[in-house]
């Protein structure tokens, strides 16, 4: 998996006024989680960019006051509620022998048949799934081949299997269907209510004679 480097100089004031003061001059305050004590630093708001605002997923690589380097993940942000401005970003720190869960997005390969020919609706239930797995194991991307799709089809993660990662759902969890399109259902709905219109014209002729 790809990483973004964000360089943080820890801080020691952690109250409100020093946050605030921080927030202001453009800095994010955040904590690293790990196996020791948490360490409390902050960085620049627009380095957390590439890392918040994709929808592609990453490792982190913090530089801490030019020294320390850890590795870590993304583990929770906060957004201002009126702004959207980061306000603040907990870390945790990947250990290579403990596994971790992460959201990866999906990506549909191959084309249903289901939409391609008989004109249905892809629907794509998740855009990202949680998958378990060591830091050096952890993909890029989810790859799911919905070349084989038929209309009413639907595709699980119990289809998808991997010997670098599990899934973090159950097996029944739709990834994603080919349902029958609108127009269809609107089309054939005309269909059946053209056919007791004739009916009830033939119906009424009948009974006039």
């Amino acid at each position: 998996m790809k990483s973004i480097t964000i360089n943080g100089s820890k801080r020691e004031s952690v109250g409100k006024k020093a946050t605030k003061a921080l927030r202001n001059a453009g800095m994010v305050p955040c904590v690293l989680y790990g196996e020791n004590n948490p360490v409390h630093f902050t960085a620049k708001e627009l380095d957390f960019s590439k890392l918040v605002y994709t929808p592609n997923a990453h490792t982190v690589v913090l530089k801490l006051d030019g020294k320390t380097t850890v590795n870590a993940i993304l583990q929770d942000i906060q957004f201002h509620p009126v702004s959207d401005r980061i306000l603040h970003v907990d870390f945790y720190e990947l250990k290579d022998d403990k596994e971790i869960s992460m959201n990866i997005p999906v990506e549909l390969t191959g084309a249903a048949p289901g939409v391609l020919i008989s004109g249905g609706r892809l629907l794509l239930n998740k855009r990202k799934l949680r998958v378990k797995a060591l830091p050096s194991n952890l993909p890029d991307i989810i790859v799911v081949d919905i070349s084989e799709l038929e209309i009413g089809n639907k595709l699980y993660t119990s289809s998808i299997k991997s010997e670098k990662f599990s899934f973090v759902h159950p097996d029944n969890t739709v990834i994603c269907q080919v349902r029958t399109s609108r127009a269809a259902i609107i089309e054939e709905e005309v269909e059946v209510a053209t056919e007791d219109g004739e009916t009830s014209s033939e119906e009424t002729t009948e009974a006039a004679e």
